[in-house]
């Protein structure tokens, strides 16, 4: 094994070293944590201004970390207005940065301090620092409200920094404490700055093309900052039209016109963070013919390295005719730059029309290697700035080609090396589980045959960048729920009969066509059909995850009927806090004022008329494509017809402009996982530490009501297929709601299991034969309703399964199917009594048959009442 490891770590030296950087940062994916929660980040890379004792230090500033007393606390009260303390950190290069986090000192209840409101300030190399502003304009981002929660901002625009300070902010004289995470990926263009001509204004629209988010000095022209062309968003086709809401014409879009510029080009030199081997520039140019907007005609790059620019080598290039000529929609031009050693490059853009519009600038290249050692020697300054007149660091040329030719023959060598090792270890692996694995490959395969029904979305791809298990994902982006068959990859006897001798194959086929018999009389056995075969409409919602299952015929009904919800104004809309967000939309926490008159009479607030009202809104992106707004509309008329005192109502709509939305009620306790985690048995301990605390029996009541709300979606033949205790709202009363934007939180994206990088199946709260064949029934939610009552009983202090990876959860669920007595169960919680528990261990029955109606788990938990 050492000389594995040795292998593999002389391999990723060397990848480093010649990796290719990719092309573009997607904002989107970009959403790493980067160290602060995960312990990447060391102590002596975090810095504070100040801090009131060793136990508050810097190094305690770690999201949802208790260490010391807690958190960051400053030596002073923070006054208004006085940006004197801050909290920094170094994450030793240029990262990418699309969303930060914050939490206050809790300390188990000890603490309360928290920061209401911070700014942030960034730098490049350590000496000018930035003061980050939104898309609008404003610097103070919207902090805590108590001191454990933990509260999301995306960062719009995002930010390309390697320090980053967070600043406490307050309206008046207090006391603060912090910690943060920051969240995004490394930035491997290396491009620290660009130099340019102010954009300009197109009086005909008009259309204002400034970089309105340039962090460099804008007087004449933009110097020594990035903006918008490294935003990672590119501008529509149409560039009167923004990704970005209440923002003018053209805003997507750095442009000029020919008119200012006599010479007929538009100069942009790019400064990076050291000497690269540049291989392509890709420039997103606008192609809209109609107002005179075309991608350049020619482009001339000048590459600098030790010399000065008279005498740098030069390159000229012409895009296709059909780049240039082509359909008017916007696009990537890619400039071939020849492999040429630079550390800047100035390049001049030639006008082919009367406008030139750009919305991105990336690029690839190759990282120049140092010729007498790997890792340059500590001088005092940043690791990635040198002095420049070190000798010994300088670049070869005339060596590169024979050095790179090298190393990829040393890199194919120890390929070469590892596979054989890698091979070694897995023929072990094979002959000592060969017996086991006959009988259970031949089960798999069948398993994977009868899962092809299930419907999986390929539309995207993941790059390695994105994949890279160093990092997770904050939350989801990509499409609702994966194959079956994706999954049963990854139980570990159907890995490895992918890697079986070729003579087994014959055998295997034999015992195959058996073995599917067995699987498909199994599947009948169990009882309930589901709706996998049963034409199940599924809707995307908003976020990118199914709303509720609902068969064809059920949903033919509905669809017959008008909506029984009437158009609300938005302007009586006032946005609180984005609660998620996803694919085709996202979901706000809105005051709505006036909601009482546009209620139906049945539907009772106990709330006076005069306040306003807490509601969900869930908003479709404007530019959704037709099937998505197709989807939100059939969302609107099924939930317009769910009325049970336990489900969310829909109270009103916005669909007669865009975006279209839809406005549900929420619950002034927020979700119960969250509600619960703050709240305490009662009894001894309780008393001692002061928290709030919830009575057994009221636990049973919110488990009763949860058990009702499903009783009623299961008589309408509705499966919810994400039941949990995240998707249940807490009203007063302990009165609760079951919703279904659980999903779209970034604060529960740990509970969704990744692939490739996408959060996309909510395998702890899954029944097997959902994970395995692809089957939700009332059945499988009853099951998920079995876990959903062990999360209650143990206020959700701990995630299911926590002792389990989410490969060891799905190797369980194989273990349910083959039924040997070796699947493992969620243990019984301290609070629970026996009665509880055997519901419980009844929901998780292998045999769907066996499991418990709703009606059933309804009536026993109403015997548990007093």
């Amino acid at each position: 094994m050492k000389h594995l490891w040795d292998g593999h770590f002389l391999l990723l030296i060397l990848l480093h070293l010649l990796g290719a950087v990719t092309s573009q940062v997607n904002p989107g994916v970009c959403r790493y944590p980067l160290g602060m929660s995960g312990g990447q980040i060391q102590d002596e890379d975090i810095s504070a201004s100040s801090q009131w004792s060793e136990s508050t230090a810097a190094r305690y500033g770690r999201l949802d970390f208790e260490e010391g007393d807690g958190a960051w606390c400053p030596e002073i009260t923070v006054e208004p207005d006085s940006l004197k303390e801050f909290l920094q950190i170094d994450l030793r290069s240029l990262h990418f940065i699309t969303l930060v986090g914050t939490q206050g000192r809790h300390a188990g209840g000890i603490g309360n301090e928290f920061s209401q409101m911070y700014k942030i300030k960034y730098s490049r190399d350590g000496s000018r620092w930035i003061s980050w502003r939104n898309r609008q304009g404003k610097q103070v981002i919207e902090g805590n409200r108590n001191a454990y929660d933990i509260v999301l901002k995306d960062l719009e625009p995002p930010i390309i920094a390697r320090y980053v300070r967070f600043m406490p902010v307050t309206d008046h004289s207090m006391n603060v404490c912090m910690r943060v995470e920051l969240y995004g990926c490394e930035w491997l263009d290396g491009l620290v700055s660009y130099n340019a001509p102010v954009g300009e204004q197109m009086p005909a629209l008009p259309a204002y093309f400034n970089d309105s988010v340039y962090d460099g000095a804008v007087i004449h022209s933009m110097t020594e900052g990035l903006g918008q062309l490294t935003d990672g968003v590119c501008g529509l086709d149409d560039f009167t039209h923004s990704h970005v809401y209440n923002v003018w014409p053209g805003y997507d879009y750095v442009g000029w016109t020919n008119e200012s510029f006599p010479s007929g080009y538009v100069e942009i030199m790019f400064e990076f963070d050291r000497t690269r081997n540049f291989t392509t520039m890709k420039v997103h140019c606008n192609n809209m013919h109609s107002r005179r907007a075309r991608a350049f005609r020619q482009v001339v790059c000048y590459f600098r390295s030790e010399a000065d620019w008279e005498a740098a080598p030069l390159i000229a290039f012409s895009p296709a005719e059909e780049d240039e000529e082509g359909p008017p929609g916007a696009r990537f031009v890619t400039v071939n730059l020849a492999n040429h050693m630079a550390s800047a490059i100035k390049c001049q853009f030639h006008f082919a029309d009367a406008w030139m519009l750009f919305s991105e600038v990336t690029f690839q290249s190759d990282t120049a290697m140092y010729n007498t050692t790997l890792t340059p020697p500590k001088t005092g300054l940043p690791p990635n700035i040198q002095p420049e007149d070190d000798p010994t660091h300088k670049i070869d040329d005339s060596n590169t080609r024979i050095l790179i030719g090298c190393l990829v023959a040393i890199i194919f060598i120890l390929v070469v090396i590892i596979v054989i090792i890698l091979w070694r270890q897995v023929w072990q692996k094979m002959l000592e589980k060969a017996s086991r694995r006959m009988l259970d490959d031949e089960l798999t395969a069948s398993l994977s045959i009868q899962s092809e029904t299930f419907a999986y979305n390929q539309s995207s791809t993941i790059s390695e960048q994105e994949s890279n298990s160093t990092y997770e994902r904050i939350f989801p982006l990509g499409p609702d729920y994966q194959e079956p068959s994706r999954i049963i990859c990854k139980l570990p006897e159907f890995a490895q009969s992918s890697e079986e001798p070729a003579s087994k194959s014959t055998s295997a086929a034999t015992a195959a066509a058996a073995a599917a018999g067995v699987a498909a009389a199994a599947a009948v056995q169990d009882g309930a059909p589901h709706y996998a075969e049963a034409h199940i409409v599924n809707l995307q919602g908003v976020t990118g995850s199914n709303t509720y299952a609902i068969p064809a015929l059920a949903m033919d009904l509905l669809s017959g009927k008008d909506v029984a919800v009437e158009e609300f104004p938005r302007k009586m809309l006032t946005f609180k806090e984005k609660l998620g967000e996803g694919q085709f939309g996202e979901v706000h926490l809105c005051e709505a004022k006036g909601m009482h008159e546009f209620m139906n009479k049945e539907f009772l607030f106990d709330i006076p008329e005069d306040q306003p009202v807490l509601v969900a809104v869930k908003m479709l992106r404007s530019d959704a494509d037709k099937n998505a707004r197709n989807d939100f509309l059939k969302e609107i008329k099924i939930m317009s017809r769910l009325k049970d005192p336990n489900i969310i109502r829909l109270l009103a709509v916005c669909i007669h402009s865009d975006p279209l939305c839809m406005i549900t009620e929420y619950m002034e306790n927020g979700d119960l996982n969250q509600f619960l985690s703050r709240h305490e048995p009662e009894g001894q301990l309780a008393r001692l530490s002061d928290a709030p605390t919830v009575s057994f029996s009221s636990l049973c009541y919110m488990a009763a009501q949860i058990a009702s709300g499903m009783k009623y979606l299961s008589s309408l033949n509705f499966v919810h297929r994400d039941l949990a205790t995240r998707n249940c709202l807490v009203g007063k009363n302990y009165t609760i709601k079951i919703a279904d934007f659980g999903m779209s939180r970034n604060l529960y994206s740990g509970d969704y299991y990744r692939i490739q990088g996408r959060a996309v199946l909510p395998i702890r709260w899954m029944s097997w034969e959902s994970i395995l064949l692809g089957k939700f029934t009332t059945a499988s939610d009853a099951w998920a309703f079995g876990v959903t009552l062990w999360e209650i009983l143990n206020f959700c202090k701990e995630q299911p399964y926590s002792q389990l990876t989410d490969e060891q959860v799905i190797e369980n669920t194989g273990e349910f199917f083959r039924d040997q007595k070796r699947q493992i169960y969620l243990p019984q919680p301290v609070l629970c009594p026996h009665s509880l528990y055997k519901i419980m261990l009844s929901c998780w029955r292998r045999n769907t048959k066996e499991r418990p109606s709703f009606q059933e788990i309804h009536r026993a938990l109403l015997e548990r009442q007093p």
